[in-house]
This record gives C-alpha cells, sequence and structure tokens, in this order.
C-alpha cells in the first residue's frame, strides 16, 4: 500500500515525479527528486500547455500519468536507467501496505506469510504480462490505452472506471488513516467546537483536510511533484522507525504469532493484494526506460526487495505486539519513544501529500474533455478547484464515517486492486497473443484468472460483512 498509491535522467536516482506518473497503488509516490533539474526547472515553469504542445500528449488518456506531463522530454529521451527503473517502480509499490501487514500476519496466521508472498510473484508476474502487451503495442502510453488494445472501447471504460474506483478508496483510506494518527499525535488535547458534535480527533482531521485543500487548487505540476517525493521519503522512515523500535529493544515481548487462521484468510488477502497495488502507472515506467526489454528484470528486482521489506516489517510487528498489535502499526508503538512521534507525523503527513497528487488525473480529464474550450482559464481553474474540494470533502465524511481502516483497505484490495493487477493483466495478455500462446501458458493464465476472481469475490464478501457488523455494533451503541 505504502498504494498505493503511498508513484528520469540525471545522476541520480531516477526519482522525478515529473518523469513518471504517481500511483495508487494506490497507491503509490514517485519520489522524482533529480530527474534534469534543469530542464525541469525551465520546463515545468512554462506550466502544462507548454508541456502539452512539446510532448503532443492526447490528455484523454492520462489516467496516473499526470506526473510525465511535465517533463515529457526526459521521458521521450528513455533515459530511464536500470537503477532508476528499479527505485521508481518501488515507490510505486511501497505504501499503505506496509502499515498493515504485522496486522495481516498476525490475523492470519504466520502460515499467511506465503500468501503474502505468493501474491507478490503473481503480481509480478501481472506486471511482466503488461510489459509483453507494451512491446506488442509500443505506442501504448498507459494502462487503458492496453485495455483498449485488447478489448477496444469497453476495455478502456471498464479499465477506467476501475482506476478511478482504487484512486478514489485509497484516497477514504490514507484519511482514516489520517483521523486514527491524528488522534494518536493529539492523544490527551481537547478541541470542541460548540457548533459541531464533531470529537476532537474527527475536528483535527476536518482542519486537516482544510489544510490540504488549496493543494488541489494547484494548476503547475512542478508545484505538484515535490509531493511524490514527499510521499517516498515518508514511506521509509516509517519502515525504519519500526525496525529500529524492534532491533533497540524499545518493546521486551516476544509473542508467538499463531499458525493458521483459516477464517481470517479471505479479509486479509485483499490487505496483501493492495501492498502489491502499483500496476497503474507500470506502462509509463515502462515508457521512460532506457532499455525497456529489462522490464521484466525490474519487476522482479522491485518486487522481491518489496515483498522481503513486508514481510521483515510483518513479523517484526507481529512478534513485538501480538495479538494486541494495531492495523496500522504506527498506532501500537510505545507512545513515549522519540521514534514513535516520527513514525506517527509521517503518517500523518503522508495523506496530505497524496491528496493533489491523486486528483491530478481527474482534474486533466476535466479540463481538457469536459470543460468547453472557449471557457476563460480562471473559470476552469475555479471549477476545477470546486470539484477537486467536493470531492474530498465527500472523501472526508466517508472517512469519518467508516472509521474501519483495515475493513475499507482490504476491500479496496479485494474489490478493485485484484483486477488491475492479477486480472486484467492476465485477461489482456490472452487476448493480445492469442495466436501465439502454447496451450500451458493459456491453461496457466486462465487459472490466475480464476484464482483472482474467486480471491477478489471471497475477500469482497468477507470484509464487506465485517465492515458492516462493526458499522451496526457502533449504531447500537
Amino acid at each position: 500500500m505504502w498504494g498505493k498509491n503511498w508513484k528520469s535522467s540525471g545522476k541520480l536516482p531516477c526519482l522525478d515525479s515529473d518523469c513518471l506518473p504517481h500511483h495508487h497503488h494506490h497507491h503509490h509516490q514517485i519520489a522524482n527528486a533529480t530527474c534534469n533539474e534543469e530542464k525541469l526547472a525551465e520546463e515545468t515553469s512554462n506550466g502544462l500547455d507548454a508541456c502539452a504542445k512539446e510532448s503532443k500528449l492526447n490528455f484523454e488518456e492520462t489516467a496516473k500519468d499526470v506526473e510525465s506531463l511535465a517533463d515529457q522530454k526526459a521521458l521521450e529521451e528513455n533515459n530511464c536507467s536500470f537503477l532508476h527503473a528499479v527505485i521508481n517502480m518501488i515507490g510505486m509499490l511501497i505504501g499503505l501496505g506496509q502499515l498493515s501487514a504485522p496486522y495481516a500476519l498476525e490475523n492470519g496466521g504466520w502460515t499467511s506469510a506465503f500468501l503474502l508472498v505468493g501474491l507478490g510473484i503473481l503480481c509480478a508476474y501481472g506486471s511482466h504480462l503488461l510489459g509483453k502487451c507494451l512491446e506488442k503495442y509500443p505506442k501504448s502510453r498507459d494502462y487503458k490505452d492496453i485495455g483498449q488494445n485488447a478489448f477496444g472501447a469497453k476495455g478502456r471504460i471498464i479499465v477506467a472506471s476501475f482506476i478511478y474506483a482504487e484512486i478514489f478508496m485509497a484516497l477514504v483510506s490514507y484519511t482514516i488513516s489520517l483521523h486514527d494518527n491524528l488522534a494518536t499525535v493529539f492523544l490527551g488535547t481537547h478541541l470542541k467546537l460548540s457548533w459541531t458534535n464533531l470529537t476532537t480527533s474527527q475536528t483535527l482531521t476536518v482542519l486537516a483536510i482544510l489544510v490540504a485543500l488549496p493543494s488541489l487548487w494547484l494548476r503547475d505540476l512542478s508545484s505538484i511533484s515535490f509531493l511524490s517525493t514527499a510521499g517516498i521519503l515518508m514511506a521509509l522512515l516509517i519502515f525504519v522507525t519500526v525496525a529500529c523500535t524492534a532491533i533497540f529493544g524499545a518493546v521486551k515481548a516476544n509473542h508467538s504469532i499463531p499458525a493458521l487462521k483459516l477464517h481470517n484468510i479471505p479479509a486479509i488477502s485483499g490487505l496483501y493484494i493492495f501492498s502489491y497495488a502499483g500496476h497503474v502507472v507500470f506502462p509509463n515506467l515502462h515508457a521512460a526506460m532506457k532499455d525497456p526489454s529489462k522490464f521484466t528484470k525490474v519487476t522482479i528486482v522491485s518486487f522481491s526487495l518489496v515483498t522481503v521489506l513486508y514481510t521483515s516489517l510483518a513479523f517484526m510487528g507481529a512478534k513485538i505486539f501480538g495479538p494486541e498489535v494495531n492495523s496500522q502499526i504506527t498506532l501500537s508503538m510505545p507512545r513515549a519513544l522519540i521514534l514513535t512521534k516520527i513514525a506517527l507525523w509521517a503518517t500523518v503527513l503522508t495523506p496530505m501529500t497524496k491528496y493533489a497528487l491523486e486528483f491530478a488525473p481527474f482534474a486533466i480529464q476535466l479540463e481538457q474533455n469536459i470543460l468547453p474550450r472557449s471557457m476563460k482559464s480562471r473559470t476552469k481553474m475555479i471549477i476545477r478547484g470546486s470539484v477537486g474540494s467536493i470531492l474530498l470533502l465527500v472523501i472526508l465524511v466517508l472517512a469519518l464515517s467508516v472509521p474501519y481502516f483495515e475493513y475499507v483497505l482490504s476491500l479496496t484490495g479485494s474489490l478493485v486492486s485484484v483486477g488491475i493487477c492479477m486480472i486484467f493483466p492476465c485477461a489482456f495478455y490472452i487476448k493480445i497473443f492469442w495466436n501465439q500462446i502454447s496451450r500451458p501458458t493459456l491453461i496457466l493464465n486462465m487459472i490466475l484468472i480464476a484464482f483472482g476472481t474467486l480471491l477478489g469475490a471471497s475477500g469482497t464478501i468477507s470484509s464487506s460483512r465485517l465492515l458492516l457488523q462493526n458499522l451496526r455494533r457502533a449504531h447500537s451503541a
């Protein structure tokens, strides 16, 4: 999830959000920190319009590749090296996922680590198949293009609806995370507005959202790109603080992890899948590579590293906190520690960096295709900002009324991410390569589609049921 949606080419790592889009994932933060700095400054200052003319990009196609627009030249030069591509892919994958890994492991039993690794392998295979489809149609620029190549206009619409659903649900999860962590940061603080009946933590969340709102009005992508860099740094900071808590023995506990809790597997499978959801932006990463034939190698290295990170974090968290482990590991850490304060603030700031990045694709779609061209740019800005603000407020209301992080995240993984990471890539591959596929490959992909559908369906039913139970309990209380 670090997806999540928690999404180039200088001498430094190819981490420029202007060379690559941001995922979600969802969700997915690209730390585009150093991609041709001079060129970036020069180009992005001209804003999106100049960029659009230069790169002749058809904006209709942009799903998540919003940040690639800002420095399209770098993309066209294809100068993202192997190492840079790996760093970018890891950045897209790490997101909210690492927060819930210990909780998922504790509730599924230690044998569910095999499921975590297995799903990592399947999602990496999905990424490999996307690479194959892109080689067949080199003009494809984003995930929706692959859908169109495989299944025509209908394919494009279905894929787009999944992508937007994933962005929306991931943002609800981020906002719940923001609420939970703010409540812990300001524990003991009493903030009551006489004319509302909101609790202190809800009031704090509303204030945080109001602070984040102006970022949705930013027009220039260069002003948004620093947010994705911040997102990646926060994700790494959280991992380091949890690891330090474990290594330096700040908590002297050694709980045994149960072997298997079969009845919980469907619900936690959604959490595991969401942890690997970054596929929406992989086509943009493929396009930015100096040597796209190495895309599969990049996938293998990135997914291996991320799987190791998740598994180690899951075992550390579950060993230290045992059955008491929170669905967000940062909330379980001992409050007196300075490390905990760092982790909590990193978790609070992560969602704040996500809103503008995740909303940018909607903004571009709205501006280019929905609003009339003759409209003044100022009017467009006001409409775009207003629509963004309304969407963010809807997300806020949803997050405060359904404050169950693990169930919303699990539902996102099972309902949406499993399609984007596993089912769609297999289906695209079968359709595009129908005449060239060997029978074993065809059977393998069919089995994976069936497995993905089964896992998604059981996970969706399970997490929806748990969500409804908790809502009923909260209302009757």
